[in-house]
Formats: structure tokens, sequence, C-alpha cells
């Protein structure tokens, strides 16, 4: 008798939880697609503070990371191919989610990545934005608004493809 009092109250403990996770995504407040990209300012590697704002009138990619994520090292190269040649005109900021410097560091020195870096250390944009995972990427056009949300690693093909679909000159 015990033994089935204990699975009952699991499952209501377990019921609860998954009524609160369905409830809290049926009234989050995430941005999406078509919404104003929440504006942010966090320190970049150098100890600037950067602000999403900074960069209205360009087309941001702006990408969440963690670098212990392997999808997140498998699309470094990506990332790093799309900064070297379109860099100049798409802003790319690499958002880490809640890590040290040191370990954010050694992640650009290993992939010699030239892009710019964005230091969260609270994880304080991940809900605004709706990200759970990583790497989740946004396309934000010249207005600040998102374009489209991208879930898992990305190449540098796709990067150029989703970017033309919002530009007027497209990247070649």
């Amino acid at each position: 008798m015990k033994k089935l009092l204990r699975i009952f109250l699991l499952l209501v403990i377990a019921g609860g939880f998954f009524y609160m996770a369905v409830s809290s995504a049926e009234n989050s407040t995430a941005a999406v697609a078509g919404d104003p990209a929440p504006d942010f300012t966090l320190e970049d590697m150098d100890g600037n503070m950067v602000s999403l704002s900074d960069y209205k009138g360009q087309f941001v990619v702006l990408n969440f990371f963690a670098s212990w994520c392997p999808p997140c090292r498998e699309e470094a190269p990506e990332l790093q191919k799309f900064e070297e040649q379109y860099g100049d005109q798409v802003k790319l900021l690499i958002l880490d989610r809640a890590e040290p410097k040191i370990k954010v560091q050694e992640f650009i020195d290993e992939f010699n990545s030239t892009s710019t870096y964005l230091l969260d250390y609270n994880d304080s944009m991940a809900k605004p934005y709706g990200v759970i995972g990583q790497p989740e990427t946004f396309f934000i056009d010249e207005e600040g608004i998102i374009r489209l949300k991208h879930s898992g690693p990305m190449t540098t093909e796709f990067m150029v493809e989703t970017v033309n679909q919002f530009i007027d000159t497209p990247l070649k």
C-alpha cells in the first residue's frame, strides 16, 4: 500500500511539473519572428559594453552558444567563414550563455574566431529570446525585427541563403 501511495504522489508531482511547464510555455513572453528583438547591453571580450541597439540599421545574426556544446563547436568554423566573407555587410554577434570569460577566450583561440563575442554571465537573455538550448540563432533585420529563429548548428551557405531572404542587396 505504501508503495502505491509513493507512486501516486510521484505521478501527481510529475503532473504538476508538466502542467507548469506547459502553462509557462503558453504564457511565454519570448520574442518570435515578427517581434522587435529584445535589446540588451552585455560585455564583449575587451570589456566594452555592447548593445544590440548599437547595430540598428545593420542586419544582425545573433547566435547563442556555449563553449562546451558539441553542435556549437561543430558550427564554429562555419560562423568564422561567414564572418570572414560577410562581416562587413552583416554583424555577427555570438552570445555566450553563462560561462566564465576564460572559457570563451579558450574557445575563440581554439577556433581562431574574429567575431564579436558577448558575455551573458547570468544567462539573462535566454528567457526574452525563448532560448532553451544552443546553438540557437536569430536573424534580425535593419529595423531590429526578428525575421527568423533557427535552432541547431548552421552552415555558412544556410546563413547566406537566410540573410538573402531579408535584405535588398544579396550577399555573394
